[in-house]
């Protein structure tokens, strides 16, 4: 006769240990640091200057700068953090 052996019970994750392991949570934390770091830069950060030959100028935000950058990398960030592969 023989018996069939039941795999170890696994104690459930509680507290603190069930959030380390929330990996869409951190992904979604990091995406809103880096629109926070947009929202800080484009409210206090100082402004990018360009000057032409003739004595022209252009003044832009610096936060249009960090927006761009900002947009590439949620895009970049978001498609390896959340990609759900089928296989």
């Amino acid at each position: 006769m023989s018996t069939i052996s039941h795999p170890p019970e696994t104690v459930p994750e509680r507290g603190w240990t069930l959030l380390l392991r929330a990996r869409d949570m951190w992904a979604s934390l990091a995406v809103f640091a880096m629109w926070i770091a947009v929202a800080v830069s484009s409210v206090w950060g100082p402004d990018a200057v360009f000057w032409s030959n003739d004595g022209n100028h252009s003044t832009i935000p610096i936060g249009i700068f960090v927006a761009l950058f900002a947009s590439i990398g949620t895009w970049a960030f978001a498609k390896h953090v959340f990609h759900r592969s089928d296989t």
